[in-house]
This record gives C-alpha cells, sequence and structure tokens, in this order.
C-alpha cells in the first residue's frame, strides 16, 4: 500500500498554479529503471505570456530512498506522524532563448531577490552556447529557485503554499515584462 499519491500531488499542483494565474502547457514522468529515481516536469508560463519568450520549467523529484525511509516511518509509527525530515526538492527554473542585450546579471539578481522574496531564493546565471565552433556565442538566462516538499505535508494533502506561487508568478511576469529589451 502506497503512504503517498505523488501523482495525484503533481495533478493538485498544476491546478493550484493555474488558480494562481499559470497556463500549463506539458508534464512528463520520468522514471530510472536502474535506481527508480522519477522526476516530474510540468511546463507552465504566466496566462498572459503564452507567445511569449519566457517558459517556467517545475520538477519534482522523487528520490526512491527517501520515499521507502518516509514509508518505513509511516508504517512503524501507526497513527502518528512521522518526524517532518522526508523531502523531495521541487526546482522552479525559468528560460529564455538567447539574447542579444544580456542585463547585468548583479544588477538582475538584485532585483529579482525583491521580487522572490526570502522564501523563494533565486539563483541566476547566463549560458554561452556555441551552434557552430566558428559563430559567436549566444547567450541564455536561466533564474531557477529551490524548494523542498515536506513528505508529512504532502501526505495530509497540503499544496505547495499559495505565497510561492503567487512569487513565482511575479518572477515570471518582471522576466516577461524584460524579455522584449534583452531580446533586442
Amino acid at each position: 500500500m502506497a503512504v503517498l499519491d505523488v501523482a495525484g500531488f503533481v495533478a493538485d499542483l498544476k491546478d493550484h498554479a493555474v488558480e494562481h494565474g499559470f497556463h500549463v502547457h506539458d508534464e512528463r514522468h520520468f522514471v530510472e529503471s536502474y535506481s527508480l529515481r522519477q522526476t516530474w516536469e510540468v511546463d507552465l508560463h504566466p496566462e498572459e505570456g503564452c507567445e511569449g519568450p519566457v517558459d517556467l520549467y517545475l520538477a519534482l523529484e522523487i528520490d526512491p530512498r527517501v520515499l521507502l525511509g518516509f514509508e518505513d516511518f509511516v508504517f512503524d509509527a501507526g497513527d502518528n506522524d512521522p518526524p517532518d525530515e522526508f523531502h523531495f526538492p521541487l526546482l522552479f527554473t525559468w528560460a529564455l532563448p538567447p539574447l542579444s542585450r544580456m542585463p547585468d546579471l548583479l544588477v538582475l539578481a538584485t532585483e529579482l531577490a525583491g521580487v522572490g522574496g526570502p522564501d523563494v531564493a533565486l539563483e541566476v546565471s547566463a549560458i554561452d552556447s556555441y551552434p557552430a565552433a566558428l559563430d559567436a556565442p549566444e547567450r541564455s538566462l536561466r533564474v531557477v529557485a529551490h524548494q523542498k516538499v515536506s513528505l508529512v505535508r504532502m501526505r495530509h494533502g497540503e499544496e505547495v503554499p499559495c505565497d510561492t506561487l503567487d512569487r513565482c508568478l511575479a518572477v515570471s511576469r518582471y522576466l516577461l515584462e524584460h524579455a522584449t529589451e534583452w531580446m533586442g
């Protein structure tokens, strides 16, 4: 008997994201055959950004050792909740296409820190890609937020906090608003 409904949690997460102004495009579920590690990915963006260059990828990573350890605690604990020390990582990754006018990353990181707030700490990075050996590099912007999903809270049907989704929507809108000037 499974003690967690991860697929149900992902479905609820998508519905919750839609309630907070996102538009869901796609969902993928990967299972590694050797380790049984799983990843659930959801592609979304703000409703007003359907044709825009900003994409947001949610990825919930399932470590089977964490899941099995949690199940062992649940079965051994009976009616008591296990300690809240079992978590799955949830990544929010924003991606933009190659930009002709790259913003100053330190300034952008500082501005996004105000948008994301202390609960949605953001990593800002740029990636240079070379389409061919003799071509000039194409620089893309990437922003990542790391969150932890409590298995105890997941078991009780609690969702990712509304504030987290609201802040992710604000980051998405900020990037969408500035993307046109960065793309040239």
